[in-house]
């Protein structure tokens, strides 16, 4: 999940859904609620720990920072040198990881599960089409950002960085993370944990009682996000001098605009990402199963 975060337009939230741990990770999220407060001000820690799943938060979350301190350096680099091949990789993980959640969790011959299917690929691709837009500003626009952001991140194939992206904050919480300027980032926390609150409950309350149609949206919605991570993708510039950022728009690996198709290396990133996950698909099946 680290590692994926660390990718602008790879959600953490896909890995959680391929490993198997998304339910319960969902689930520890939502146990952070009024009874978890008061067991906190009581001083009742034991119970706390227990009732927020924190063996487990915590082991995700040191995997998290392990991977972001220990290869966001190799990820940037790779963004860098070789796009496409890193791209390609994300395509094949994403792909087959897909193909087997439709496979196992979601009956398309039911209409529901089809709708809803439809709804969350068609909502991968509009996010993944929309150019950015520069309609925030100021504190109420990191606010509503960091609540927007967050809520990205939780789900399955969307981005929270390429929403900050959609929202024209992308720069103004760089320049903040950059620059130190704790007023803004209190108020992009804050935002945040807003966000994740009120979501993670949204969550929760449609896993309790409309896991499959929900399993099919977020089904959808991981397939619909390969425009995002599609390996050929050419720079459209949005604003004047740059202002909102750079936009990226898929192309066929024999574009104009392509000159190194780069066949080799990104068939071989695709096949490095089915294998993961198989890979993955195995260590869940015998730590959740």
């Amino acid at each position: 999940m680290g590692a994926a975060d660390v990718v602008p337009g790879v959600s953490g939230g896909t890995v959680a859904l391929i490993t198997g741990i998304y339910e319960r990770l969902i689930s520890a999220l939502v146990a952070a609620d009024k009874e978890a407060l008061i067991l906190l001000l009581h001083g009742r820690w034991r119970a706390l720990w227990y009732r927020l799943d924190g063996s487990f938060l915590a082991w995700l979350l040191a995997g998290i920072l392990t991977a972001v301190f220990t290869l966001a350096s190799a990820v940037h680099w790779l963004l860098e040198r070789y796009p496409q091949p890193l791209w390609s990789f994300f395509t094949g993980l994403i792909l087959v990881s897909g193909v087997v959640l439709v496979r196992d969790e979601v009956n398309v011959a039911k209409f529901d599960h089809l709708l809803m299917f439809t709804v969350g690929v068609i909502l991968a691709v509009v996010i993944a089409t929309l150019p950015p837009s520069g309609f925030l500003v100021g504190l109420p626009g990191l606010f509503f950002a960091g609540a927007i952001a967050i809520c990205a991140m939780i789900l399955p194939g969307i981005s929270g960085s390429f929403i900050l992206v959609l929202l024209g904050m992308y720069a103004p919480v760089l320049a903040a993370v950059r620059e130190l300027q704790f007023t803004q980032l209190a108020v992009f926390a804050l935002g945040c944990t807003a966000g994740l609150l009120c979501f993670t409950r949204l969550l929760g309350w449609l896993l309790k009682h409309a896991r499959f149609r929900l399993i099919a949206a977020l089904s959808g919605i991981l397939l619909g996000s390969l425009m995002t991570v599609w390996p050929w993708q050419i720079a459209v510039v949005i604003g004047a001098d740059d202002a909102l950022g750079q936009w990226t728009r898929p192309v066929l690996p024999t574009h104009a605009s392509i000159t190194d198709p780069q066949w080799g290396l990104c068939g071989g990133g695709f096949i490095l990402g089915m294998l993961v996950v198989w890979g993955l698909h195995k260590l869940s099946r015998h730590a959740y199963r």
